[in-house]
């Protein structure tokens, strides 16, 4: 594949660019660090969007540059930067009730964002939580029950850690709520027409023009084909025993590589 005309770059963090141990910390995979200096040479864009939703951007890039994969903020996107992005654009002003790191309701406060605990919520946002409270979860069901939004971080079962799939248990969340309720949860990372959308805002410009880099065909490839981009699947993580004969054509990446350091010859 040729991606000397991409006009920018979507990468995946973990199973695709790095490896993370029992104490989380990052081990760049072969030619991982060689392959954004590459694209940064060339004077293109790149991005690296994590499901994760527990820490802020400049958290997740201060761990990667400490652990040796030098990423800047601005090149760092999370669920909750769409889902900042999407509540402005179709629920401004609107109440909001927060399932998540007190790191991310502290963003989304000095973002604006107007919280609150009761069942007056108007939209419910499920990120990334270590333990959940019944007593919560109820009052935000009543208010998913009375008309609020459930907007969810990640409504797949998890991403790649050090022994495996690390179950995701803000979708365990969103889905209780989603049980006893029947709403259905608007996805607002990846992938999602929000987080699309929040790519090619960042790079400035249209997915289609974009390469998608990532481990996992629920949540990358999908994500590079919302948006009509040309998707590479990397065989380091997620999907790496995934025989594609079992995937539909239209959910298949364009291209599949068994780690980062073969796209060299392609920049």
């Amino acid at each position: 594949m040729r991606l000397d005309d991409a006009r920018g770059f979507v990468f995946d963090v973990d199973g695709a660019l790095v490896h993370r141990g029992a104490d989380f910390r990052a081990e760049p995979l072969p030619g991982a660090v060689e392959v954004l200096e590459r694209i940064r040479a060339s004077g293109r864009p790149l991005v690296l969007f994590t499901n994760g939703s527990h820490m802020s951007p400049e958290a997740f890039a201060e761990g990667l540059t400490r652990d040796g994969l030098p990423v800047s903020a601005r090149e760092l996107l999370t669920p909750v930067c769409s889902a900042i992005t999407y509540l402005r654009r179709r629920h401004e002003g609107r109440r909001v009730m927060v399932f998540g790191s007190d790191a991310v309701r502290d963003r989304m406060e000095a973002e604006g964002m107007a919280l609150t605990e009761d069942e007056d919520a108007e939209v419910v946002f499920v990120a990334h939580v270590d333990q959940v409270d019944l007593d919560r979860m109820e009052r935000a069901a009543r208010a998913v029950a009375s008309g609020a939004r459930l907007l969810t971080a990640n409504y797949l079962r998890g991403y790649w850690g050090a022994n495996g799939v690390i179950f995701s248990r803000g979708a365990m969340v969103t889905a209780g709520i989603a049980k006893v309720t029947g709403a259905r949860a608007v996805v607002v990372g990846k992938p999602s027409r929000a987080a699309v959308d929040e790519i090619s805002e960042r790079l400035g410009a249209p997915a289609r023009d974009l390469v998608v880099v990532g481990d996992d065909i629920g949540m990358d490839i999908a994500l590079g084909h919302l948006g009509g981009s040309r998707t590479i699947l990397v065989r380091s993580g997620m999907s790496g025993s995934v025989d594609l004969d079992d995937v539909s054509e239209q959910q298949r990446p364009h291209e599949v590589v068994d780690g980062v350091d073969e796209l060299l010859p392609w920049l």
